[in-house]
């Protein structure tokens, strides 16, 4: 159920709402917005595991109940989006959007090794339908981090076989899903492996050490002495599997059924040099490796931003005092979107889409101005000529975020833990104001 103005908190809640819709309405016309062009998307993104819950036979969940764990939390419940999805979409839609990201869960429909669950494929096609009825473009990642536990167990993506499993698994879920899908991407920020290569001054060797112990007695439990979860594995073994995985898995969709965009989505944080003999160079090669020539090949491009890393001689600096920081730590920098558009239309040469940018803040304002900002740097690159073709705000709900649990905040709607019943925030209504104005 989805609290709208039924009580005194929403009323309040609805009011500032509307105000703030209204006022981003009056920004929009003050700054001189254009409108969107012919097809502009604007929408939300989720992934499976994050909102679904119960993912019970994928290895992020015997990860997170094993102990020792990195994980804060168990993702249980989540959002229990997987029953309460026609919930979501319709708040979607009231929110005046026109696209929906989600996630397929392959945990699901390949709980084991070779056989396929049709009833997980139903449940997909249902999701899929439901958007179809609401007017939001279905946008399907194949994967979005998490892996049946069957497939961690044999080395995941570390065994090279592991991209043909992959690639089986797009082929099946296309065969019964391609026809109701609006566009896809085989990967979720496809380059996460490496980022986390350029990030090792901000990851403490308590956490790694942790990490590594949560990874070992996964092994041990399973009895699998090559166990590999994406999130936590070797990264260059992993990438180089994931790039034949991606070929293989896009060469899957794209036999059909169905006629759709095919991309890949990539964490693109903004890399600014620092000082002389700064390594910035280094780190950008490190955070992509092969994914951007293999996102010129695809079809288009999601460029997910969250914020900026500022790279000196030593390597990545810490926070720029007097920056704002989000509750996850890092910057609060929206200008970082605009600096990854640009990389992109100069590196790829794809269509663009923003299919992730977001902020972590338990005070909406912080949120709502975050909306506004990152809309406006949007605005620029397309003022500039670069084919930005759709705004994706990340999340629409408060949800699992991975080893931080449930403290941290991304969502336009708060969702209770108990009764999963779904608030929305004010600024959701700042994301409306855009959607239902179309102008950038």
């Amino acid at each position: 159920m989805t609290d709208l103005f039924p009580t005194r908190r929403q009323i309040v809640a609805g009011s500032v709402g509307i105000a703030a819709a209204a006022a981003a309405a009056s920004r929009s016309r003050a700054a001189g917005a254009r409108a969107a062009a012919k097809g502009f998307l604007w929408g939300t993104a989720i992934s499976a595991h994050q909102s679904e819950g119960n993912n019970v036979e994928s290895d992020s969940w015997l990860l997170e109940t094993i102990r020792p764990t990195a994980f804060a939390d168990p993702s249980g419940d989540a959002c229990d989006s997987y029953a309460r999805f026609a919930e979501d979409l319709d708040i979607a839609a009231r929110l005046g959007l026109n696209c929906y990201r989600f996630g397929i869960e392959w945990a699901r429909i390949e709980p084991a090794e070779g056989m396929f669950s049709e009833a997980a494929l139903d449940h997909y096609v249902r999701v899929l339908e439901a958007c179809h009825e609401r007017q939001l473009l279905p946008i399907v990642t194949f994967n979005h981090f998490t892996v049946p536990l069957w497939f961690a167990m044999r080395g995941g993506f570390e065994v090279a076989d592991g991209a043909d499993l992959f690639a089986r698994f797009c082929a099946r879920a296309t065969e019964r899903l391609g026809p109701l899908i609006g566009m896809a991407s085989t990967f979720n920020e496809a380059n996460i492996v490496l980022l986390r290569k350029v990030l090792p001054r901000f990851a403490s060797d308590a956490a790694a050490a942790n990490a590594r112990a949560m990874v070992a007695a996964a092994a041990l439990q399973t009895a699998s002495p090559h166990f590999s979860s994406m999130l936590f594995g070797d990264p260059d073994r992993i990438s180089t599997v994931m790039l034949d995985a991606h070929a293989k898995g896009y060469a899957a969709i794209k036999a059909g059924p169905g006629d759709f965009p095919v991309g890949v989505t990539l964490s693109m944080q903004e890399i600014q040099a620092v000082g002389p003999g700064n390594l910035a160079g280094q780190a950008e090669h490190t955070m992509y490796g092969g994914w951007i020539d293999a996102a010129r090949k695809a079809d288009f491009v999601g460029v997910q931003t969250y914020s900026r890393l500022r790279i000196d001689h030593k390597g990545l600096m810490p926070p720029e005092p007097g920056v704002p920081l989000t509750d996850m730590g890092y910057e609060n920098y929206p200008s970082a979107i605009g600096a990854t558009i640009r990389y992109a239309a100069k590196h790829i040469g794809r269509p663009i889409y923003l299919t992730e940018t977001g902020i972590a803040a338990t005070d909406d304002r912080v949120r709502a101005r975050f909306i506004d900002a990152t809309v406006a740097e949007v605005a620029r690159c397309i003022a500039d000529g670069i084919p930005v073709k759709g705004y994706l705000y990340w999340s629409l709900l408060d949800n699992f975020e991975w080893t931080s649990g449930y403290a941290k905040q991304f969502g336009l709607v708060a969702v209770d833990r108990t009764t999963f019943r779904r608030t929305i925030k004010p600024s959701a209504f700042t994301l409306a104001a855009h959607a239902k104005a179309d102008r950038l």
